[in-house]
C-alpha cells in the first residue's frame, strides 16, 4: 500500500501539461508527445512482461521506478521539445515495465502466504491508494512551485520515484524454479493465455473493462463543459477521484458477489453516466461519482479473476497481454467520446458487458481451475507495504 502511494505522489503529476503549454509548445505538439508515450507503452507492454517472468518481477518494478526518475530529470535539467520527447519515451518504457509485473508480485507473494483470496481486497485498496494520494500530490505540488517553481517540483519528482523505487525493493519475491526458465517465454506465455478458452475469454473481459478506464482523462472536460468554474474544477475531479477510491477499496467485498450481480453494478454505472450526460450540470458530476465508484469495484473484481486464472510461470507475461488490450481498448473510448461526448462512452460500457459476463463466469467464487498453478516456494512476506 506505501508503495502504491508513493509511486503517485509525483508533484509532476498534476503540472506537467502546464510545463509544456509554459515551455512554448503547441496543443497539436502536446497531442504528440502523448501519441509518442503512448505508442512507447503499447511497443513495450508485452516484452515487457516477459522479462520480469524470466528475470525478476521485483527487479523489474524497480527499474521501472528509476526509469520514470530518469524521465522527470530529462525533462527538468531541459525543458525543451527533444527532452520532453526523450522524456516519454523512457517513462512509457517505465510504465510497461511496471504494470504487469507489480500485479504478478502481489498476487504470487500473497498466494505463497496462502492469502491468495485476499487479492481483490489488497489490489483495490492499492487502487485506493493511488487516488487518495491526489489530495497531498496536489497540495505538495503548489507548495513546490510557490517555493522554486517548475525545476523544483521536477526534481522532487526525481526523488520521489527514486524513494518508491527503493522500497520496491522490499517486496519479497517467490524464488524461481528450473520450471520457470522454458524457452521463448513470449510464446509459451501468448500460447497459454490462448490455449485456454476461459483464460482467452478472461483476457479479453480485463482488456475491455479495463480500457474504459480512459474516461478519466474527461472527467475535468466534464465539469468544465457543464458549467463548474474553473477555479473549482480540480475540486470536482477530486470528488469524483475519491469517490473511485471508495469503490476499489470496496473490491474486496465485491469479489464475494456472484457475475450476474457484478454485471448489474455495472448497467447501473452505465445508468448514472448516461444519467449524467442527459442532466449535464455541475450537480450531474455526482452521477459521475457514482459511476466511477461502481466501475472501479467491478474492475478490481476482474483484475483479481484474471490472477486466480493465470500460471505463476507467465503471470507477469499474460498481464501484460491484458495490459495490451487495455491500450487497444481505450481507443474505443476516444472514438466513443468524439462521436457523442459521454453518453456514447455509456453505450460502450453496456455493449462490453457480454464480453464482461463471459470472462467472469469462468471465475465465480468457489470455482477452481486446474490450469491456475500456485507457486511451489514460499516467499518472505506479502508485499502490500
Amino acid at each position: 500500500m506505501g508503495w502504491a502511494a508513493l509511486s503517485e505522489l509525483v508533484p509532476l503529476y498534476p503540472l506537467y501539461a502546464l510545463l509544456f503549454l509554459d515551455t512554448g509548445l503547441s496543443g497539436a505538439q502536446i497531442s504528440m508527445l502523448f501519441a509518442v508515450w503512448s505508442i512507447t507503452s503499447f511497443v513495450a507492454e508485452v516484452p515487457a512482461g516477459v522479462l520480469a517472468d524470466r528475470w525478476s518481477r521485483r527487479g523489474v518494478v524497480v527499474l521501472g521506478g528509476v526509469l520514470q526518475a530518469a524521465a522527470f530529470a530529462v525533462w527538468t535539467a531541459a525543458p525543451e521539445t527533444w527532452a520532453f520527447t526523450a522524456g516519454f519515451v523512457i517513462w512509457g518504457l517505465s510504465g510497461a515495465l511496471v504494470s504487469g509485473a507489480a500485479e504478478a508480485l502481489v498476487y504470487d507473494g500473497l498466494v505463497a502466504e496462502g492469502a491468495g483470496g485476499s487479492y481483490a481486497r489488497v489490489n483495490g485498496w492499492m487502487t485506493a491508494a493511488e487516488l487518495l494520494v491526489q489530495i497531498p500530490t496536489a497540495f505538495a505540488a503548489a507548495a513546490l512551485f510557490a517555493a522554486g517553481g517548475y525545476p523544483l517540483v521536477g526534481w522532487a519528482s526525481v526523488v520521489v520515484c527514486l524513494a518508491a523505487a527503493a522500497l520496491a525493493l522490499r517486496f519479497p519475491e517467490t524464488p524461481r524454479t528450473e520450471d520457470d526458465d522454458e524457452e521463448q517465454p513470449l510464446r509459451q506465455g501468448v500460447r497459454e493465455s490462448l490455449r485456454s478458452p476461459a483464460l482467452r475469454v478472461l483476457v479479453l473481459a480485463v482488456a475491455l473493462i479495463g480500457g474504459l478506464d480512459a474516461i478519466e482523462e474527461y472527467f475535468p472536460v466534464l465539469a468544465g463543459d457543464w458549467g463548474v468554474p474553473t477555479t473549482a474544477v480540480p475540486v470536482a475531479v477530486l470528488v469524483i477521484a475519491l469517490a473511485g477510491a471508495a469503490g476499489a477499496a470496496l473490491g474486496g467485498r465485491a469479489d464475494r458477489l456472484r457475475s450476474g450481480t457484478l454485471l448489474v453494478l455495472l448497467v447501473l454505472a452505465a445508468g448514472c453516466l448516461a444519467g449524467a450526460a442527459l442532466w449535464a450540470r455541475p450537480a450531474a458530476l455526482g452521477s459521475v461519482a457514482v459511476f466511477y465508484a461502481l466501475y472501479l469495484a467491478v474492475l478490481v473484481v476482474a483484475e483479481a479473476r484474471l490472477q486466480e486464472g493465470i500460471a505463476s510461470t507467465h503471470r507477469a507475461t499474460i498481464t501484460s497481454v491484458a495490459g495490451l488490450g487495455i491500450e487497444v481498448a481505450s481507443l474505443l473510448v476516444f472514438a466513443a467520446w468524439a462521436l457523442a461526448g459521454p453518453l456514447a462512452v455509456a453505450v460502450l460500457v453496456v455493449a462490453v458487458v457480454p464480453v464482461v459476463r463471459a470472462g467472469l463466469r469462468t471465475r465465480e467464487p468457489g470455482t477452481s481451475d486446474p490450469s491456475a498453478r500456485a507457486p511451489t516456494a514460499p516467499a518472505a512476506g506479502t508485499p502490500t507495504g
